[in-house]
């Protein structure tokens, strides 16, 4: 939220999930990543650019005839700002613990901005709405936990998910929080589930030098395991993850090679919002993050 208060981008909805951060973050957190000592704080101009690149591919590839499952949503704002777009897909699904769950969708009862567009792209039967979950006929919130497919499959199903659809899954600092067999596990599930599927990923990479290992060391001292960090020691590592879980094609790239892809007038205006004096440190974050993407494709999109 602070990122978007400053100028990186817009988001006019993360108001309504983020109560106005007090703290000031460096400028490289909001760029790249998170400083060794932070995790995760949502936002980063380079990740939102970067994963919204191949969300929107993938939507004009498909001509918005899919369903997109964001995987550990969380307080994304996604949904709202792709139907400011015209961009929504058939269905638009959000998957995370019940207890987010419940405080996102109290947050969409309460706050009209965010209800109303709900609405407005609802038809059918009534609007589904209790404490874990909600359900219209473009947008589903499911209270799940990741680490048990058929569960996953289950509430997604009842929710109305089509197997049949191009589906994109997309899952941003998700699969590190679990064993490399359960995100294995979720990864082959959604191969073999979908005929033609696209899976983003975005977490860690490089752990293994000594600036991943102080990353981890930061982390453990908070209480915070990575339990599948051991995944995210190279690309290499990280692209193989996705072939062996039934992927037939897949990619990924550190973040300062996302970085240098972005539009570069776009770049040099977020550049000038705020002095960056540690481009070196900068650098290092960029390089311990990752995009990968992976693709299944029976009808050759």
């Amino acid at each position: 939220r602070f990122a978007v208060s400053v100028g990186y981008w817009k988001d006019p909805y993360i108001q309504y999930f983020v109560r106005q951060a007090k703290e000031r973050k460096a400028p490289e957190i909001n760029r790249g990543k998170t400083h060794p000592g932070f995790v995760c704080v949502p936002g980063y101009y380079a990740r939102v650019h970067g994963v919204s690149y191949l969300i929107k591919a993938f939507l004009e590839k498909t001509e918005c005839n899919c369903q997109i499952v964001n995987l550990g949503a969380g307080m994304d704002t996604l949904f709202w700002r792709l139907k400011d777009e015209n961009l929504l897909p058939r269905k638009y699904f959000e998957v995370d613990f019940p207890m987010i769950v419940a405080r996102k969708i109290h947050n969409i009862k309460s706050k009209p901005p965010l209800s109303k567009p709900i609405m407005e792209s609802h038809s059918g039967d009534s609007l589904l709405i209790d404490s874990h979950s909600l359900d219209s006929s473009r947008y589903s919130i499911v209270g799940a936990d990741l680490r048990f497919s058929s569960d996953l499959e289950e509430k997604l199903k009842k929710h109305s998910l089509d197997i049949h659809l191009p589906t994109l899954l997309v899952a941003e600092c998700v699969l590190v929080y679990m064993t490399p067999q359960q995100s294995a596990n979720l990864l082959k599930w959604a191969a073999s589930t979908f005929p033609v599927a696209m899976v983003i990923n975005y977490e860690q990479v490089n752990m293994r030098d000594r600036f991943g290992q102080i990353m981890i060391e930061n982390l453990q001292r908070r209480q915070c395991n990575l339990a599948g960090v051991e995944l995210c020691s190279s690309l290499d590592s990280q692209r193989e993850r996705l072939l062996l879980n039934g992927w037939e094609n897949a990619r990924a790239i550190d973040m300062m090679k996302v970085y240098s892809f972005l539009p570069q007038a776009d770049v040099k205006r977020i550049e000038a919002l705020e002095f960056l004096d540690e481009k070196e440190l900068f650098e290092q974050l960029m390089q311990h993050y990752c995009i990968c993407w992976a693709s299944k494709d029976s009808s050759n999109l």
